[in-house]
Protein backbone atom coordinates (compact mmCIF):
# COMPACT_ATOMS: atom_id res chain seq x y z
CA UNK A 1 0.00 0.00 0.00
CA UNK A 2 1.52 3.75 -0.89
CA UNK A 3 1.60 6.00 1.69
CA UNK A 4 -0.55 9.27 0.66
CA UNK A 5 0.65 12.79 1.51
CA UNK A 6 -3.10 12.51 3.24
CA UNK A 7 -1.86 10.00 5.77
CA UNK A 8 1.37 11.35 6.11
CA UNK A 9 -0.70 14.38 7.25
CA UNK A 10 -2.85 12.72 9.63
CA UNK A 11 -1.82 10.59 12.83
CA UNK A 12 -1.52 10.06 16.06
CA UNK A 13 1.11 11.46 17.98
CA UNK A 14 2.00 9.50 20.37
CA UNK A 15 1.46 6.56 18.45
CA UNK A 16 4.23 7.64 16.24
CA UNK A 17 6.58 8.59 19.15
CA UNK A 18 6.32 4.88 20.68
CA UNK A 19 6.87 3.64 16.83
CA UNK A 20 10.02 5.93 16.91
CA UNK A 21 11.57 4.50 19.94
CA UNK A 22 10.58 0.91 19.39
CA UNK A 23 12.20 1.15 15.95
CA UNK A 24 15.08 3.06 15.78
CA UNK A 25 15.28 2.96 11.76
CA UNK A 26 11.85 4.52 11.19
CA UNK A 27 11.08 8.10 9.98
CA UNK A 28 8.29 9.73 11.48
CA UNK A 29 5.66 10.97 8.93
CA UNK A 30 6.50 14.75 8.36
CA UNK A 31 10.14 12.83 7.63
CA UNK A 32 8.77 10.68 4.88
CA UNK A 33 6.93 13.91 3.90
CA UNK A 34 10.12 15.41 2.98
CA UNK A 35 11.85 12.16 1.22
CA UNK A 36 9.44 11.27 -0.88
CA UNK A 37 10.30 14.60 -1.74
CA UNK A 38 13.74 14.73 -1.86
CA UNK A 39 14.55 14.32 -5.17
CA UNK A 40 12.98 16.35 -6.60
CA UNK A 41 14.21 19.52 -4.27
CA UNK A 42 17.71 18.28 -5.67
CA UNK A 43 17.13 18.71 -9.09
CA UNK A 44 15.69 22.35 -8.26
CA UNK A 45 18.93 22.86 -6.66
CA UNK A 46 18.45 22.37 -2.49
CA UNK A 47 19.16 18.67 -0.85
CA UNK A 48 18.07 17.78 2.48
CA UNK A 49 20.39 16.17 5.25
CA UNK A 50 20.63 12.36 4.94
CA UNK A 51 17.75 11.38 7.25
CA UNK A 52 15.37 13.24 5.21
CA UNK A 53 16.56 12.18 1.91
CA UNK A 54 15.10 8.75 -0.58
CA UNK A 55 17.08 5.99 0.33
CA UNK A 56 18.76 7.06 3.71
CA UNK A 57 20.14 4.31 6.18
CA UNK A 58 20.72 5.05 9.68
CA UNK A 59 24.70 5.80 9.77
CA UNK A 60 25.17 4.46 13.63
CA UNK A 61 23.61 0.90 12.14
CA UNK A 62 26.42 -2.13 12.31
CA UNK A 63 28.25 0.32 14.86
CA UNK A 64 28.26 0.67 18.62
CA UNK A 65 27.24 4.49 18.85
CA UNK A 66 23.75 5.34 20.04
CA UNK A 67 21.61 7.37 17.50
CA UNK A 68 21.50 9.98 19.85
CA UNK A 69 25.62 10.85 19.49
CA UNK A 70 24.88 10.65 15.38
CA UNK A 71 23.52 13.77 13.62
CA UNK A 72 20.86 11.23 11.33
CA UNK A 73 19.52 9.99 14.51
CA UNK A 74 17.45 13.12 15.48
CA UNK A 75 13.99 12.89 14.30
CA UNK A 76 11.52 15.49 13.07
CA UNK A 77 7.60 15.04 13.74
CA UNK A 78 6.20 17.99 11.86
CA UNK A 79 6.83 18.69 8.64
CA UNK A 80 6.05 22.20 8.07
CA UNK A 81 9.56 23.56 8.23
CA UNK A 82 12.99 21.74 7.48
CA UNK A 83 16.32 22.97 6.41
CA UNK A 84 18.24 22.59 3.22
CA UNK A 85 21.07 23.33 1.58
CA UNK A 86 21.74 25.26 -1.51
CA UNK A 87 23.74 23.04 -3.87
CA UNK A 88 24.72 26.31 -5.57
CA UNK A 89 26.47 27.98 -3.59
CA UNK A 90 26.42 25.79 -0.46
CA UNK A 91 24.20 28.37 1.79
CA UNK A 92 21.83 27.28 4.34
CA UNK A 93 18.14 28.12 3.87
CA UNK A 94 14.57 27.05 5.20
CA UNK A 95 11.86 25.53 3.32
CA UNK A 96 8.21 26.28 4.31
CA UNK A 97 5.16 24.10 3.47
CA UNK A 98 2.56 26.32 1.80
CA UNK A 99 -0.40 24.72 3.24
CA UNK A 100 -3.51 27.18 2.12
CA UNK A 101 -6.05 25.59 5.00
CA UNK A 102 -3.07 26.98 7.43
CA UNK A 103 -1.94 30.23 6.21
CA UNK A 104 -4.10 31.03 2.93
CA UNK A 105 -2.05 35.15 2.63
CA UNK A 106 1.73 34.07 3.80
CA UNK A 107 2.49 33.41 0.79
CA UNK A 108 1.69 36.24 -0.66
CA UNK A 109 2.13 38.62 2.49
CA UNK A 110 5.75 37.34 2.24
CA UNK A 111 6.07 37.85 -1.42
CA UNK A 112 4.87 41.77 -0.92
CA UNK A 113 7.00 42.58 1.56
CA UNK A 114 10.06 41.25 -0.56
CA UNK A 115 9.24 43.02 -3.67
CA UNK A 116 10.90 46.39 -4.60
CA UNK A 117 11.02 49.15 -3.18
CA UNK A 118 9.72 47.61 0.08
CA UNK A 119 12.47 44.49 0.17
CA UNK A 120 15.35 47.66 0.51
CA UNK A 121 13.81 49.63 2.41
CA UNK A 122 15.41 49.71 5.84
CA UNK A 123 12.40 49.92 7.88
CA UNK A 124 11.87 46.56 6.54
CA UNK A 125 11.99 43.69 8.86
CA UNK A 126 9.81 41.02 7.38
CA UNK A 127 11.91 37.78 6.83
CA UNK A 128 12.96 38.13 2.74
CA UNK A 129 11.51 35.54 0.54
CA UNK A 130 14.97 33.75 -1.43
CA UNK A 131 12.40 32.30 -4.00
CA UNK A 132 8.84 30.57 -4.19
CA UNK A 133 9.40 26.59 -5.54
CA UNK A 134 5.95 25.96 -7.15
CA UNK A 135 7.04 22.86 -8.51
CA UNK A 136 4.81 20.43 -10.76
CA UNK A 137 6.04 17.41 -8.93
CA UNK A 138 6.34 19.01 -5.75
CA UNK A 139 2.80 20.27 -3.90
CA UNK A 140 2.33 22.18 -2.31
CA UNK A 141 4.49 24.72 -2.92
CA UNK A 142 7.47 25.81 -0.68
CA UNK A 143 8.86 28.81 0.58
CA UNK A 144 12.77 29.02 0.69
CA UNK A 145 13.97 31.42 3.46
CA UNK A 146 16.99 32.22 4.54
CA UNK A 147 18.42 30.37 7.61
CA UNK A 148 17.81 32.66 10.46
CA UNK A 149 17.77 31.95 15.07
CA UNK A 150 16.02 32.71 17.42
CA UNK A 151 16.21 36.54 18.53
CA UNK A 152 17.00 35.25 22.40
CA UNK A 153 19.88 32.67 21.69
CA UNK A 154 22.56 33.04 22.69
CA UNK A 155 21.29 35.58 25.88
CA UNK A 156 21.64 39.24 25.76
CA UNK A 157 24.49 40.90 27.62
CA UNK A 158 23.85 44.06 28.08
CA UNK A 159 21.02 46.97 27.91
CA UNK A 160 23.44 47.99 24.80
CA UNK A 161 22.20 44.64 23.00
CA UNK A 162 18.49 44.91 24.11
CA UNK A 163 17.90 48.33 23.14
CA UNK A 164 18.50 47.82 19.21
CA UNK A 165 16.09 44.86 19.53
CA UNK A 166 13.85 46.89 20.85
CA UNK A 167 13.74 49.36 18.41
CA UNK A 168 14.01 46.95 15.41
CA UNK A 169 10.98 44.91 16.63
CA UNK A 170 9.18 48.23 17.34
CA UNK A 171 10.20 49.37 13.49
CA UNK A 172 9.35 46.19 12.02
CA UNK A 173 5.71 45.83 13.05
CA UNK A 174 5.55 49.69 12.63
CA UNK A 175 6.61 48.79 9.19
CA UNK A 176 3.58 46.21 8.46
CA UNK A 177 0.98 48.49 9.93
CA UNK A 178 1.83 51.22 7.39
CA UNK A 179 1.13 48.83 4.93
CA UNK A 180 -2.18 47.88 6.73
CA UNK A 181 -1.21 44.46 7.13
CA UNK A 182 -1.93 43.05 11.00
CA UNK A 183 0.52 40.09 11.91
CA UNK A 184 -0.79 38.73 14.15
CA UNK A 185 1.13 36.50 15.70
CA UNK A 186 4.76 38.73 15.97
CA UNK A 187 5.53 36.78 19.33
CA UNK A 188 8.73 35.08 21.04
CA UNK A 189 8.76 32.10 18.02
CA UNK A 190 8.05 34.35 15.05
CA UNK A 191 11.53 36.85 15.63
CA UNK A 192 14.88 35.70 14.50
CA UNK A 193 17.59 37.49 13.82
CA UNK A 194 20.12 36.92 10.78
CA UNK A 195 23.26 35.14 12.20
CA UNK A 196 25.40 35.36 9.04
CA UNK A 197 27.73 37.84 11.30
CA UNK A 198 27.37 36.45 14.51
CA UNK A 199 28.28 32.99 13.60
CA UNK A 200 30.43 32.64 10.19
CA UNK A 201 30.78 28.89 10.34
CA UNK A 202 26.94 28.76 10.90
CA UNK A 203 25.16 26.40 13.42
CA UNK A 204 23.49 23.23 13.33
CA UNK A 205 19.54 24.21 12.99
CA UNK A 206 18.51 20.85 15.13
CA UNK A 207 21.74 21.81 18.22
CA UNK A 208 22.27 25.56 17.43
CA UNK A 209 25.17 25.42 19.71
CA UNK A 210 27.11 23.43 17.59
CA UNK A 211 28.38 23.26 14.02
CA UNK A 212 27.12 21.02 11.42
CA UNK A 213 29.50 18.01 12.65
CA UNK A 214 27.18 17.90 15.48
CA UNK A 215 30.13 17.91 17.58
CA UNK A 216 32.08 21.19 17.73
CA UNK A 217 30.94 24.25 19.66
CA UNK A 218 30.11 26.72 17.53
CA UNK A 219 32.09 29.60 17.87
CA UNK A 220 29.98 33.26 17.79
CA UNK A 221 30.78 37.43 18.23
CA UNK A 222 28.59 38.95 20.84
CA UNK A 223 25.71 41.32 19.86
CA UNK A 224 27.81 44.55 20.50
CA UNK A 225 30.36 43.35 18.29
CA UNK A 226 28.65 42.39 15.52
CA UNK A 227 25.09 43.77 15.85
CA UNK A 228 22.51 41.69 13.81
CA UNK A 229 19.35 42.59 12.24
CA UNK A 230 16.43 41.61 13.36
CA UNK A 231 13.47 39.91 11.49
CA UNK A 232 9.74 39.15 11.87
CA UNK A 233 8.50 35.79 10.04
CA UNK A 234 5.36 33.67 10.01
CA UNK A 235 2.56 35.43 8.61
CA UNK A 236 0.20 32.49 8.13
CA UNK A 237 -2.14 34.38 10.50
CA UNK A 238 -1.46 37.48 9.66
CA UNK A 239 -4.42 39.76 7.36
CA UNK A 240 -4.18 43.20 5.27
CA UNK A 241 -7.08 45.07 5.67
CA UNK A 242 -8.89 48.41 3.57
CA UNK A 243 -8.65 51.29 5.89
CA UNK A 244 -11.30 52.66 3.46
CA UNK A 245 -13.64 50.16 5.63
CA UNK A 246 -12.36 51.52 8.98
CA UNK A 247 -10.92 50.27 11.95
CA UNK A 248 -10.84 46.65 11.09
CA UNK A 249 -13.02 43.93 13.20
CA UNK A 250 -11.94 40.51 12.98
CA UNK A 251 -11.90 36.98 14.35
CA UNK A 252 -9.74 36.12 17.69
CA UNK A 253 -6.66 33.76 16.67
CA UNK A 254 -4.31 32.74 19.25
CA UNK A 255 -1.05 32.23 18.31
CA UNK A 256 2.15 31.94 20.17
CA UNK A 257 0.66 33.87 22.82
CA UNK A 258 -2.30 33.13 23.97
CA UNK A 259 -2.94 35.70 27.19
CA UNK A 260 -4.06 38.56 25.04
CA UNK A 261 -7.27 40.13 27.50
CA UNK A 262 -9.06 40.49 24.02
CA UNK A 263 -8.91 36.78 23.55
CA UNK A 264 -10.56 35.67 26.76
CA UNK A 265 -13.65 36.20 25.83
CA UNK A 266 -14.97 33.01 24.36
CA UNK A 267 -18.79 32.93 24.63
CA UNK A 268 -19.57 34.30 22.29
CA UNK A 269 -16.18 34.62 20.67
CA UNK A 270 -15.47 38.89 20.66
CA UNK A 271 -14.10 40.48 17.36
CA UNK A 272 -10.79 42.29 17.98
CA UNK A 273 -8.99 45.03 16.05
CA UNK A 274 -6.05 42.69 14.98
CA UNK A 275 -3.93 46.25 15.13
CA UNK A 276 -4.16 46.72 18.99
CA UNK A 277 -3.26 42.98 19.53
CA UNK A 278 0.06 43.10 17.75
CA UNK A 279 0.67 45.77 20.45
CA UNK A 280 -0.44 43.80 23.09
CA UNK A 281 1.91 40.90 22.08
CA UNK A 282 5.04 42.90 21.71
CA UNK A 283 4.57 44.80 24.73
CA UNK A 284 4.12 41.44 26.83
CA UNK A 285 6.88 40.11 24.85
CA UNK A 286 9.13 42.59 26.43
CA UNK A 287 7.44 42.33 29.87
CA UNK A 288 8.30 38.65 29.82
CA UNK A 289 11.57 38.29 27.95
CA UNK A 290 13.22 41.35 29.53
CA UNK A 291 11.26 43.74 32.14
CA UNK A 292 10.12 40.79 34.83
CA UNK A 293 13.30 39.04 33.57
CA UNK A 294 15.95 41.03 34.31
CA UNK A 295 16.63 43.71 36.90
CA UNK A 296 16.86 47.51 35.61
CA UNK A 297 14.31 48.09 32.55
CA UNK A 298 11.93 50.40 34.75
CA UNK A 299 12.74 52.68 31.75
CA UNK A 300 10.29 50.52 29.99
CA UNK A 301 7.89 50.03 32.63
CA UNK A 302 5.27 52.79 32.12
CA UNK A 303 5.46 52.30 27.38
CA UNK A 304 5.27 48.19 28.45
CA UNK A 305 2.42 48.47 30.92
CA UNK A 306 0.35 50.99 28.54
CA UNK A 307 1.02 48.13 25.72
CA UNK A 308 -0.65 45.41 27.76
CA UNK A 309 -3.79 47.48 28.89
CA UNK A 310 -6.54 45.38 29.42
CA UNK A 311 -8.75 47.66 27.10
CA UNK A 312 -7.57 47.39 23.94
CA UNK A 313 -8.52 50.89 22.25
CA UNK A 314 -6.35 52.76 25.06
CA UNK A 315 -3.75 50.96 24.29
CA UNK A 316 -0.61 52.90 21.77
CA UNK A 317 -0.62 52.75 17.80
CA UNK A 318 2.19 51.52 16.95
CA UNK A 319 3.49 54.88 15.77
CA UNK A 320 3.10 56.00 19.25
CA UNK A 321 5.13 53.05 20.70
CA UNK A 322 8.00 54.03 17.92
CA UNK A 323 7.81 57.94 19.12
CA UNK A 324 8.08 57.07 22.61
CA UNK A 325 10.76 54.37 22.29
CA UNK A 326 12.84 56.66 20.20
CA UNK A 327 12.89 59.62 23.80
CA UNK A 328 13.16 56.52 26.10
CA UNK A 329 16.64 55.55 23.99
CA UNK A 330 17.71 58.91 23.88
CA UNK A 331 17.60 59.57 27.83
CA UNK A 332 19.73 56.21 28.20
CA UNK A 333 23.23 57.19 29.43
CA UNK A 334 26.31 55.52 27.51
CA UNK A 335 27.15 53.78 31.41
CA UNK A 336 23.61 52.22 31.28
CA UNK A 337 23.68 50.86 28.07
CA UNK A 338 27.52 49.55 28.60
CA UNK A 339 25.64 47.39 32.05
CA UNK A 340 25.31 44.14 32.02
CA UNK A 341 21.70 42.20 32.54
CA UNK A 342 21.58 41.04 35.93
CA UNK A 343 18.87 37.85 36.05
CA UNK A 344 16.37 38.30 38.75
CA UNK A 345 17.06 34.77 39.54
CA UNK A 346 21.30 35.47 39.97
CA UNK A 347 20.98 35.29 43.55
CA UNK A 348 24.62 33.39 44.67
CA UNK A 349 26.61 36.57 45.64
CA UNK A 350 30.33 34.74 44.63
CA UNK A 351 28.75 34.23 40.75
CA UNK A 352 27.56 37.92 40.78
CA UNK A 353 31.01 39.26 41.37
CA UNK A 354 32.84 36.57 38.71
CA UNK A 355 30.15 37.99 36.66
CA UNK A 356 30.80 41.59 37.36
CA UNK A 357 34.78 41.19 37.07
CA UNK A 358 34.45 39.50 33.40
CA UNK A 359 31.94 42.22 32.09
CA UNK A 360 34.53 44.92 32.82
CA UNK A 361 37.07 43.30 31.50
CA UNK A 362 35.20 42.47 28.24
CA UNK A 363 33.16 45.97 28.22
CA UNK A 364 36.87 47.43 27.98
CA UNK A 365 37.52 45.58 25.23
CA UNK A 366 34.58 46.79 23.46
CA UNK A 367 36.02 49.88 24.16
CA UNK A 368 39.57 49.55 23.16
CA UNK A 369 37.97 48.03 19.67
CA UNK A 370 35.70 51.01 19.21
CA UNK A 371 32.49 49.24 19.62
CA UNK A 372 29.27 51.49 20.45
CA UNK A 373 27.07 50.62 23.53
CA UNK A 374 24.11 50.18 21.46
CA UNK A 375 24.89 49.69 17.92
CA UNK A 376 21.97 49.06 14.82
CA UNK A 377 23.44 46.92 11.99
Amino acid sequence: MVESDYDLLHFDVETEMRLLEEDETRRSPGERWWAKRSEALERAGYQLRPRFRAGWVPSWLGTKTDKDEREDGQYLIWQGVIDATCTSDGSFVFLKEMRADLGPYEKDITAYFSSEPLKTDPKNHCIPLIKVLDLPELPPPLLVLPMMRPFYNPAFQTFGEAVPFFTQIFEGVQFMHRHNIAHRDCTRRNIVFDPSQMYPDSFHPMRIDYLRDWKTKAKYFTRTQRPPRYYLLDFGLSRRYDPADGPPLDDQIRGGDKSAPEHRILDPPKLCNPFHTDIYYLGNLIRKQFTEKYYGFAFMDELVTDMVHDDPSKRPTIEEVVFRFEKIRGTLSTWKLRSRLVSQKEIIPFVWVFREIKHVFRTAGYVLAGHKAAADP
